[in-house]
């Protein structure tokens, strides 16, 4: 290994995987917010350390320390597209960028700094921009290498040239991110990078073997490696603007066909097919219109050019669901019309059905379902979507139909407290508020502690004549999130069988009962 460290200026976005979970889900960062992987904490915000939240505790730890403490789940993919705009800020300033992991990038420290006026002036004029242009706060760092410019990064520092070294020798072997090695050269009385440093080359790897040796090239500041320059994803979407508003369905068809061959002859260009189209307008009057399209399949140019038609007629009838449920029409024209593939891969990367294409019959029925949606809006098809949850109605989501089928919780490992099978044929919107009396006449309560003050004998439902109750079974407990007193709900549900054969889930939450759910 030979070469000298490459001036290196890397910046860095503190708890990124907090930031990316309020960019794409809508997480207030500002909270107590943790992120967990294997039921361990890996990131969390400011106001939860201030809490006493630190990486590596437990979950049950963890919201122990903070009980108003919300837990989202690690998702490298979620990290990964909400750091895309800020790569593609910095690019804007700065060319050859490496993205090091989502939350932190780094470029060569030379061209930045004398086009910007100085490395210092570069960091502050990186950091001001990815402020203005994506709304997040981030810190560059300056250093002979990437491993030392990443520790710079974290204290905010530029740490002049040739002088990494002595940098890095104060800093605990902790900096070096490998727990298992930190653990084991503390215990041999190592506690700083500069001691590991000392440490003679040949011994450490003949002890620690090829990643020790790497570390310790690292901690003595010999971190060559060069960048892996980013390409800078290629600009697929196409645009065209219309003079003559366009406010006929027939004339956006024209328009509407042309582009989508437009958008396919580029795609085919790069060797790639469309799954997700995301169509744009703007009108006369600088009203702005979006919607995704997606397929499970390759859209070809018919098929773009489809789903754009249907889309503009949508926009452009208005109104003409049922009672004019529908979109309202827009004030003026169409004048500019946008085609954006959201979603790409190789023509190569779809994998057909065993007997081929899927068939006729589904592409028929796919092509009725989204022309429903181009006219109602894309609620207005949805499928449902298994997932985990104790109760029925928290195992089934809705989704738009051509949506990712992907369940809001997983259905595994099983959750406490989950309702045994068979599941219930019909799972009711809007519970029915009920009445349960027992064979006196006097109403059925359950205790804090899931006593049943007597069997359960008649059930009244609204304004029902009451039903006789010849069978039923529970309470089964429910207790979630009691951590969280605002979100806390505390209910026990029952099975009972009625006289006519009818089987209900019943369940009472703050002494009122109710009908969730019809057994089939």
């Amino acid at each position: 290994m030979t070469g000298a460290p490459v001036r290196t200026l890397l910046l860095w976005c503190p708890d990124w995987p907090v930031l990316a979970a309020e960019i794409v889900d809508g997480v207030p960062a500002t909270g107590p917010v943790a992120v967990l992987h294997a039921n361990r904490v890996v990131a969390c915000s400011e106001q939860a350390r201030a809490d006493g939240v630190r990486r590596g505790l437990r979950k049950r730890e963890a919201q122990g320390r903070c009980p108003q403490l919300t837990v989202v789940e690690y998702d490298p993919g979620r990290d990964t597209r909400a750091f895309e705009p800020v790569v593609a800020a910095v690019e804007e300033l700065v060319a050859g960028v490496e993205v090091v992991r989502p939350g932190a990038c780094a470029v060569a420290a030379r061209g930045p700094s004398r086009h910007l006026g100085g490395e210092e002036a570069a960091a502050e004029r990186i950091v001001e921009h990815v402020a203005q242009s994506c709304g997040v706060e981030s810190q560059v760092g300056i250093a002979d290498g990437i491993f030392a410019a990443g520790l710079a990064a974290r204290a905010g520092r530029v740490v002049p040239p040739g002088t990494s070294p002595r940098f890095l020798a104060d800093l605990p072997v902790e900096a070096l991110g490998r727990p298992a090695l930190t653990d084991l050269l503390r215990r041999l009385g190592v506690r700083t990078l500069g001691d590991f440093a000392a440490l003679p080359a040949g011994d450490v790897l003949a002890r620690f073997g090829f990643d020790g040796a790497l570390a310790h090239r690292l901690a003595a500041g010999r971190d060559h490696r060069p960048l892996a320059v980013r390409q800078p994803p290629a600009d697929l979407a196409v645009t065209a603007d219309h003079d003559d508003p366009l406010d006929r369905v027939d004339a956006a068809a024209f328009a509407a066909r042309a582009l989508a061959e437009r958008l396919h002859d580029r795609l085919a260009a790069h060797g790639l097919a469309c799954t997700r189209l995301g169509i744009e307008a703007v009108t006369a009057h600088g009203q702005e219109l979006h919607r995704v399209w997606r397929h499970d399949g390759l859209l070809t140019a018919a098929a773009i050019a489809d789903r754009v038609r249907w889309q503009l007629d949508g926009w452009l009838s208005g109104g003409t669901g049922r009672g004019g449920s529908g979109p309202a029409r827009p004030t003026a024209g169409i004048i500019r019309l946008r085609l954006v593939p959201d979603g790409v891969i190789a023509q190569a990367g779809l994998q057909p059905g065993l007997w081929g294409e899927a068939g006729e019959e589904r592409e028929r029925a796919h092509r009725a379902l989204s022309r429903v949606q181009g006219i109602l809006g894309p609620e207005a098809v949805v499928t449902a979507v298994l997932g985990g949850g104790r109760s029925p109605a928290d195992q089934v989501r809705l989704v738009p139909w051509g949506d990712e089928r992907l369940p809001a919780r997983p259905g595994e490992p099983p959750w406490p407290g989950r309702l045994p099978p068979p599941a219930p044929a019909v799972v009711l919107p809007d519970p029915l508020a009920a009445t349960v009396h027992d064979v006196a006449g006097e109403p059925v309560v359950v205790s804090a502690r899931l006593q049943v003050s007597a069997a359960p004998a008649r059930l009244t439902v609204g304004t029902a004549r009451p039903a006789e109750i010849v069978g039923w079974a529970g309470p089964w407990p429910v207790d979630e999130r009691w951590w969280a007193p605002a979100e806390a709900r505390r209910r026990a549900r029952f099975q009972v069988c009625l006289a006519d054969g009818t089987a209900l889930l019943l369940a009472v939450e703050a002494g009122r009962w109710l009908v969730e759910a019809i057994y089939d």
